[in-house]
């Protein structure tokens, strides 16, 4: 007879973490939904210096004239 409340209480608790995690998924959405977010290209572009690191700002062009 205690394997039915156990088994009753197990699927309680799958359930409530079930609805948590959903609920934890719901905010993050929303949260998500509304951050600004920019669709600039200039934003999206990355570059690589001379180095081989990416960056954000654009190389500058008498380096690169001086290498052709």
């Amino acid at each position: 007879m205690g394997r039915k409340n156990q088994n009753a209480y197990i699927k309680k608790q799958k359930e409530e973490k079930k609805r948590k995690k959903k609920e934890l998924k719901r905010k993050k959405m929303e949260i998500r939904k509304n951050q600004d977010t920019s669709s600039d290209l200039k934003d999206m572009l990355a570059y690589v210096d001379e180095d081989g690191n990416i960056t954000s700002e654009p190389p500058d062009d008498d380096l690169s004239s001086n290498k052709s």
